[in-house]
């Protein structure tokens, strides 16, 4: 790759990991000879700023962080048609995960440098009232919504665990909500209705969420469609089940998890609740208002991403 890079690191992504990462990073890059300039964000929307102008110049566009920084700078890059590279520095680090981008610095800027693009699909989402975002992984409501914005909350536990136990501290208080879903096809056709109560709808461009929590095994992050997990009410002991099963995508396998694809979501929920995407709060769901449509398209080949050669 011979354009100049443009690293832009959250320096809070995994408790400090990211600023942490930065000396081997720009040793490899320095050790290269690759043209680059690293900068730090003050926030998601500072970092979009920081992307534009990067993208503007011709750089690629490097997010330093994790899903909520890969997904964040994703949709600038597409948008600018913009190259994009990842050196995943998060607790998650789904994206990088899916794409074959190893967690050591070194060997990611190697990416960097030798890699070549890919063209993957991307999500939009968005509500009455706002303008449509763009994330990479997946848009999720309900009780993982609520169970990310505690583990984000959550700075005394390390990794990828903070998950899991949010979901639990969540699942403790939790009482179930109604959704509809209605799934259009690729045609533009109606490809499913589903009204129940529960405990979640996820909407997938990739199989993980959650720090490596296989959520959706059918999904490919660039097969233009989306993959729909939705979990209906049972027992808490059987919420408790599909987590300890999500790892390797099992929970796909009990009776109240139904799985369903397509090109367009409409999704409502009975009372306010969140939703999110990458890790994050979606600034159009949070909460989403209790009958309020949330509107998800699948958006293919959007972006060109530096994997392994």
């Amino acid at each position: 790759m011979n354009r100049p890079l443009c690293l832009i690191v959250n320096p809070t992504a995994g408790n400090g990991r990211a600023r942490s990462l930065l000396p081997p990073v720009q040793a490899a890059l320095e050790g290269s000879r690759a043209d680059h300039r690293v900068v730090e964000s003050a926030s998601l929307d500072h970092a979009r700023e920081l992307a534009a102008t990067a993208a503007g110049r011709g750089d690629v566009v490097v997010a330093v962080g994790g899903d909520g920084m890969a997904g964040a700078l994703a949709g600038v890059a597409a948008g600018a048609r913009a190259h994009f590279g990842v050196i995943p520095a998060g607790r998650g680090n789904d994206l990088a995960a899916v794409l074959g981008i190893p967690t050591d610095p070194a060997a990611a800027v190697e990416i960097l440098i030798t890699g070549q693009l890919r063209q993957v699909d991307l999500i939009g989402v968005g509500g009455p009232g706002h303008a449509e975002a763009v994330v990479a992984g997946s848009v999720y409501a309900g009780l993982p919504a609520v169970a990310g914005e505690v583990a984000n909350a959550t700075r005394w536990i390390g990794g990828s665990l903070v998950y899991p136990l949010s979901a639990l501290r969540v699942l403790a208080s939790w009482r179930p909500t109604r959704f509809t879903v209605a799934v259009t096809g690729p045609d533009g056709d109606a490809a499913g209705n589903h009204e129940f109560d529960g405990y979640a709808v996820v909407v997938a461009n990739s199989p993980r969420f959650g720090a490596g929590m296989r959520v959706a095994p059918p999904a490919q992050i660039d097969d233009g469609l989306l993959d729909l997990v939705l979990m209906r009410h049972a027992s808490k002991l059987t919420f408790v089940r599909a987590l300890q099963s999500i790892k390797d995508g099992k929970h796909v396998n009990l009776p109240q998890v139904d799985l369903d694809r397509g090109a367009q979501v409409s999704l409502m929920m009975s009372r306010d609740l969140p939703a999110a995407a990458d890790g994050e709060p979606l600034a159009c769901a949070s909460p989403l208002p209790a009958g309020t449509e949330l509107r998800i398209r699948a958006l293919p080949a959007a972006l060109n991403v530096l994997v392994p050669g």
